[in-house]
This record gives C-alpha cells, sequence and structure tokens, in this order.
C-alpha cells in the first residue's frame, strides 16, 4: 500500500482471503484499513463482492441458466441451499469498472487469477490474447522463472505480444519456463477457459529477447457466452485421526490381510460398545508407505517395505463422537497382532494423547458455471470510505 501511495499505480487484489467469500473479503478490508490508518494514507479503495445467494442460483438453474462441468452431469436438487458459501469467479470487467471510476487499491472476491493481471491491460487496450496469456503467467509471480523464488516478475503487455522479465537481476525467464506454467493449475496445456472465452496458446512463439527476458507473441483469446465459474462447499461430518509407525516384518509381509482383519474387528467392537449411536460413521486405515496417496491395490509380487505409517480416521456426526470412536479402537490399533495365537506387539505412536481431533469437514459442493449477459450482473461493488467499514453501496 505503501509503494501504491507513492508511485500513484493502482492496486489490485483478488479473492481475498483465498476464498473470497464476503467475510474473507470484509476481513482484507479491516487490514486495509488498519494499515491506512498507521501509515497516514486515505486511499479510494474499491470492494468487489462476489458471493451469491442459494435463492438466485435456484432460480438461474430452474431457467437453464446454471450448467454443470464434467465430471458432474446435472445440477442436484437442494445443492445452492445445501452450501454454507457460494462465490461466483469474476473476470476483470469488475476490476475495470472500479479503476475507471477512480479507485486507488480494489480488494475483489473470488476471481480467476489471470483476470487480476489481464485487467489492467485489457482497459488499456491491450491485445486479448497477449493480456490473457500474460495474466496466466505471472498468475503466481516468479514461477515463471528459473529460481522461482527469486522474487516475482513484471510483464509489459502489448497489441499482439508481451514480454516478461524478473523482478531480481539475478534471476531469468527462459522459454522453457515461460511456456511451461500452462501446464500448472490447467488440464489442457494449450487452452483455459475464462469467463468471456478461451485463452488458445497452440500457436504462440516464446523468443529470448536476452539471457533474461522472454517474448510471447501469437496467443489468441476466443470469445464464447460469458460464464462465472460457481465454487461452493457444505459444513459435513467431523473426523478424529490415529497415527502408528509399523516395522513388524510379518505385518509388512501381509498388509492387505493386516488391515481387513483391523477394520473387521473395529466393526464389530464398535457396534457392541457404541452400537446405534454411532448413526452414519466411517473408520477408515491409509498405509502411507504402501498405498496410502492412491488407496489402490498393490500388485501382489510387490516387496514388503521397510516400514508403513498406518492411519485411523474416525468420521462422524459429532466431534465428540469421532473422538469416541477412536479410543474405543485404540487398543486394537496399537496392539493387533498379525495371528491371534501371536503376543501383542506395540506399534510407535508419534503422539500423545493419541488422538487428534481435526474438526468439522468441509468439502466442496459445486463444480458449474452460471451463464450471465452482464459480467457485472452477480457482482456488488461498493466504495466504502477509509476510516470506517459502513460500505455504501453503488448501484
Amino acid at each position: 500500500m505503501m509503494a501504491q501511495a507513492n508511485a500513484g499505480i493502482p492496486l489490485l487484489i483478488g479473492s481475498c482471503g483465498t476464498s473470497g467469500c464476503d467475510m474473507a473479503l470484509d476481513w482484507m478490508y479491516d487490514v486495509a484499513v488498519e494499515i491506512a490508518r498507521e501509515n497516514g494514507l486515505s486511499p479510494r479503495i474499491a470492494l468487489l463482492y462476489s458471493e451469491q445467494q442459494a435463492a438466485v442460483l435456484e432460480e438461474r438453474a430452474t431457467n437453464g441458466g446454471i450448467m454443470p462441468l464434467a465430471p458432474v452431469q446435472d445440477v442436484p436438487p437442494g445443492v445452492f441451499a445445501a452450501c454454507d458459501h457460494i462465490v461466483a469467479l469474476m473476470g476483470p470487467e469488475p476490476y475495470i469498472e472500479a479503476l475507471r471510476t477512480g479507485a486507488d487499491i480494489v480488494l475483489g472476491g473470488r476471481t480467476t487469477d489471470t483476470a487480476v493481471i489481464a485487467a489492467v491491460p485489457l482497459m488499456m487496450g491491450a491485445g486479448a490474447g497477449a493480456a490473457w496469456h500474460a495474466g496466466k503467467t505471472a498468475e503466481c509471480g516468479g514461477l515463471c522463472t528459473v529460481r522461482s523464488r527469486d522474487g516475482g516478475v513484471i510483464v509489459r503487455v502489448g497489441i499482439d505480444h508481451f514480454d516478461v522479465e524478473p523482478l531480481a537481476t539475478s534471476n531469468a525467464c527462459t522459454p522453457k519456463t515461460v511456456s511451461a506454467h500452462m501446464l500448472y493449475e490447467n488440464s489442457d496445456p494449450f487452452r483455459l477457459a475464462e469467463p468471456g472465452g478461451v485463452l488458445d496458446v497452440s500457436t504462440s512463439r516464446y523468443e529470448a529477447l536476452d539471457d533474461r527476458i522472454v517474448r510471447v507473441s501469437g496467443s489468441v483469446f476466443e470469445p464464447a457466452p460469458y460464464t462465472m465459474k460457481l465454487e461452493g462447499a457444505s459444513g459435513g461430518p467431523f473426523q478424529t485421526i490415529m497415527l502408528v509407525g509399523i516395522q513388524d516384518r510379518g505385518v509388512l509381509a501381509e498388509i492387505p490381510r493386516f488391515i481387513a482383519q483391523m477394520e473387521g474387528f473395529f466393526r464389530s467392537r464398535l457396534q457392541a460398545t457404541i452400537g446405534v449411536r454411532l448413526g452414519d460413521y466411517d473408520v477408515s486405515l491409509r498405509a502411507y508407505g504402501w498405498n496410502g496417496v492412491t488407496g489402490e491395490a498393490v500388485d501382489p509380487d510387490a516387496p514388503p517395505p521397510r516400514e508403513i505409517g498406518l492411519m485411523f480416521v474416525a468420521t462422524a456426526a459429532t466431534q465428540e463422537l469421532a473422538t469416541q470412536i477412536a479410543k474405543t479402537c485404540n487398543p486394537a490399533f496399537f496392539h493387533m497382532p498379525l495371528n491371534t495365537d501371536q503376543e501383542l506387539p506395540s506399534y510407535a505412536f508419534p503422539f500423545s494423547p493419541a488422538e487428534i481431533e481435526r474438526g468439522q469437514v468441509y468439502e466442496f459442493r459445486l463444480n458449474h458455471v452460471v451463464r450471465v449477459d452482464d459480467p457485472l450482473e452477480l457482482v456488488r461493488i461498493r466504495y466504502p470510505g477509509a476510516e470506517g467499514v459502513n460500505h455504501a453501496e453503488v448501484e
């Protein structure tokens, strides 16, 4: 903010608080106001809200205005009301609107990373292909450089090309590091869907202007009906976990049998001790060092691992019940032998108490887009004064 005030260059921040929901945006605004007061600044701040009301989206879905993205195939009934928060990813237009009304700082709700950076070049008349590709390249700062943690980058965007240069003189961009960034968080290395169109870099050219700067040309932005991606999450059950390390050679030679009989014992013990109060619960075991990452069956001819970290996860309607499930399974989890005629082993547990409460589990519920006629249609723009948080909404 001090640099913005000294240079007179607008400061744009998208997806405030990482989620971009209304309360995260308000929190970021409070931080900005505190900094302004401490440093004697009085910037004109614009707030772009993109959180959505479930009832509004339900109506749009009824009218066919919301479409699922693969692999989702429909709009489940009640899915919007089930979400605790829903945001629609903004494009560059709300940022441009705020800048044109004189904002010094624009704090945005959920936005595509690319749109935040593309906004100013597009407003200034840069080519759409160059602006969008520059935004994608610079979205993670130095990640498109040789030393990704050695500072950020500056992009200069023209009509049909853009140049990208590291801010650190000791760092460098190369055609490889710049072109590779289209692979980052993108299922297609040549096409990137954005609000209002698709960035196509299949004909882009990457040219090293010197040993630090890369010029990119030939990028194309294909206009399409304007849509905003919806993200929604809801709170679910609660979890408690436990962890042990196992080096017992007998167990490691028969991991599938060991886990299957442990799970069977847990089920019978829980039904006998807690019974009907269990409700809709789940207990899972994840063997890290074996198949804990994928959960897929391991080739039967695979050699036994040197050791595994076995994670126990109890999921239940309340935190108290999840922890009670873990405590009930605790003795067997730490001391179950491979065979019943063996003495009880003691597996290595790193924490005491062994039960670790994770809290409530949240899950994404939406993978959809909403069609809009106007990019500002679902966005609320406010220009509060720097001395308070009472937002004066601008129609």
